[in-house]
């Protein structure tokens, strides 16, 4: 695989391959601390959920800024809502201090949608302008 065939996707930013790698890392946190042993505090009319959907309506917004295709974002929107499935499994499986709970990973989808709908505002292009390039012709 050449390094022209890394970038194909994304929108034309300075440093493609950091923003990327910030991206795994912010999913990566979402994974441990998802497995980790929940810190103690009340849940107010189960207010956990607005935590899950928040974390990922981040991860979401930020494959927008990423990705410059409909085809790659919804990819990525399909990953998430994969990983935040899988991640509810393992709490299950995994952890003594965690279970899973289908609202859980309901809530993790709906913030998934949710981040991918900022693809329709001018929030869309953020990251191109943080990063100094503009992209042409989307």
């Amino acid at each position: 695989m050449n390094g022209r065939r890394f970038g194909r996707s994304l929108k034309p930013l300075r440093h493609p391959r950091a923003w990327c790698a910030l991206w795994c890392l912010a999913i990566a946190v979402v994974v441990v601390a998802s497995l980790m042993p929940p810190p103690p505090m009340p849940d107010f009319d189960h207010s956990d959920k607005w935590s899950h959907f928040l974390g990922y309506f981040v991860l979401a917004a930020c494959a927008v800024q990423l990705f410059r295709n409909w085809t790659a974002l919804l990819g990525a929107g399909l990953g998430l809502v994969l990983l935040g499935i899988g991640i509810e499994h393992a709490q299950g499986a995994l952890s003594t201090g965690r279970m899973f709970d289908m609202r859980d990973a309901l809530a993790n989808t709906l913030g998934v949608i949710a981040g991918l709908g900022i693809r329709l505002t001018p929030l869309r292009d953020l990251l191109l302008r943080i990063d100094g390039r503009r992209e042409r012709g989307d």
